[in-house]
């Protein structure tokens, strides 16, 4: 079996190849990307594979039985793209696609659901078999503000009291080897979560527990968030969007209690406590300071 993945020089598309690599010898395995030699994974052949040059998509899945396809991360091109990419899984002959959706995303009220909404109903629609992985957030996504949280002296956000159940990418990035490399996954939907709970409150206790400073959770509107955003230097959009998310969350959005991630990979998910330790090891590294800061 040869099992291509997409976006494979990314920051989940690298722990897949480390996860199938685990499971499957590397010469089953195809790293996909715009961008081969960013891909560093021994013995694992790497192709050009760029969404948008719909003329070389097929060629690059030549010989390829499963594609595992990470969403792309343009938001607001992803259907074109996504569609680019099923309509040459056919042409190629892909006999199956995995496609890393969002939590709930037939009822979530993120805006990033709307996308993965569109390319799952084109997966039903394609003739190919497929399994679709509804991946919840990624914890990095918190914890990547760690290092600001410190030197602030305080995590903020929008999110109020909404519950999280987040995972760490490598957590998703196993459940798609699992999917990749085992059976009677045809036609299913997982909705894939973390064990644990939180609160971006507790968050920062946990962050505080570990380096022994205070660095309270200071909740606000999804405007003056944006604005902290955009004048800590995002993109006007995007700080729009991360402040939606967070409102979002408050909404019940990233919550899930199913535990289908922990039952795939066969153990627990990664707990918020390790996530923030690696993130803190993360800041250390990168500041040459030992934490606390």
């Amino acid at each position: 079996m040869t099992i291509a993945v997409t976006g494979a020089s990314g920051q989940l598309g690298h722990l897949v190849l480390n996860a199938l690599a685990g499971r499957t010898s590397a010469g089953n395995i195809v790293a996909l990307a715009r961008t081969p030699s960013k891909v560093a994974a021994e013995g694992i052949e790497a192709r050009e594979f760029d969404y948008t040059k719909i003329e070389t998509l097929a060629s690059g899945l030549a010989g390829v039985e499963t594609l595992i396809l990470i969403s792309s991360s343009e938001i607001g091109q992803r259907i074109v793209q996504h569609r680019n990419v099923i309509t040459a899984a056919k042409s190629a002959g892909v006999r199956a696609v995995l496609y890393t959706s969002v939590l709930h995303a037939d009822t979530s009220v993120l805006s990033l659901a709307d996308e993965h909404r569109v390319t799952e109903a084109d997966l039903r629609l394609s003739g190919l078999s497929f399994t679709i992985l509804r991946n919840g957030w990624y914890t990095e996504n918190y914890t990547g503000s760690v290092e600001a949280a410190l030197k602030g002296g305080a995590f903020i956000g929008s999110a109020g009291d909404g519950r999280i159940s987040s995972a760490a990418r490598a957590d998703y990035a196993e459940a798609l080897a699992v999917v990749a490399t085992g059976v009677n996954h045809t036609g299913k939907t997982y909705e894939l979560a973390g064990d644990g709970v939180w609160t971006l409150s507790d968050l920062a206790a946990e962050v505080s527990r570990q380096t022994g400073r205070d660095i309270p959770y200071r909740d606000l509107s999804d405007a003056d968030y944006a604005r902290v955003l955009v004048g800590a230097g995002l993109p006007d959009g995007l700080a729009h969007a991360i402040a939606g998310w967070d409102i979002a969350a408050s909404q019940g959005a990233l919550f899930d209690a199913g535990r289908q991630l922990s039952t795939l990979i066969g153990r627990p998910t990664t707990s918020l406590s390790e996530s923030v330790a690696a993130a803190l090891r993360a800041v250390s590294v990168q500041t040459g300071s030992r934490i606390p800061l």
